[in-house]
């Protein structure tokens, strides 16, 4: 099992926002303080907005855009769902497809908020651009994507990404490799201590929230 402690990297950013990038896989570039993702998961950015912050408008294509709300509220512009709003414990996932979209992401408060920015590769190249969008039930691990192509909750891979805030003395296991990011929260993994900004890889998940309430992020292959 591997650490990787999120106040150990620089932090950086563009436009209205700050980010720490744990994830940047050599898919795109790669980076000498980053991770490498699993499966088609190919970035992760603990990012927040500075008050009334935005990214403007920019394009993507062929890429899954998943993005988790931790804290505050976020409103999002372009070509799919314009004017949708989001707010803690719920997530969107933007398909780009080989259709593409453009979109930006707005704080619309005079405060600053917090979320997870995750990438994954579509593993069928050429698809048209789509949007799912999930309220995330407290206390459970919530399937936000990855599946089979028979059923649409989700938009279909073999790489799967399941997000919640869990309670106390939670327990969740899962077998093969995996990746975890900590956020709002402590945990034992294998015994092992991990809290806030601490993002794990391992084989055979073995959890146990130990704080009151602890979000989660976790990515598997399937």
């Amino acid at each position: 099992m591997q650490i990787l402690h999120r106040d150990s990297l620089q932090r950086g950013g563009f436009a209205g926002l700050t980010e720490t990038r744990l994830i940047k896989d050599n898919k795109i570039g790669g980076d000498n303080s980053t991770w490498n993702g699993i499966g088609n998961f190919i970035y992760l950015a603990d990012a927040r907005y500075l008050p009334y912050g935005e990214t403007h408008m920019h394009p993507h294509h062929e890429v899954d855009v998943i993005t988790i709300m931790l804290e505050g509220r976020l409103t999002h512009e372009g070509s799919l769902k314009d004017g949708q709003s989001m707010v803690e414990n719920q997530v969107q996932v933007q398909r780009a497809g080989g259709e593409g979209f453009e979109h930006n992401e707005v704080n619309p408060d005079n405060k600053g908020n917090r979320l997870l920015q995750l990438w994954a590769l579509p593993e069928t190249a050429g698809e048209p651009a789509d949007y799912k969008f999930y309220h995330l039930n407290n206390h459970e691990l919530n399937r936000v994507y990855g599946g089979e192509k028979s059923q649409s909750e989700t938009f279909d891979s073999h790489t799967v990404i399941e997000v919640g805030m869990l309670k106390k003395n939670k327990v969740i296991t899962k077998k093969g490799q995996y990746l975890a990011y900590i956020t709002n929260g402590e945990a034992k993994i294998n015994d092992l201590t991990v809290t806030d900004g601490d993002l794990i890889r391992g084989n055979d998940f073995n959890f146990v929230v130990v704080s009151d309430e602890l979000h989660l992020t976790l990515i598997t292959v399937e």
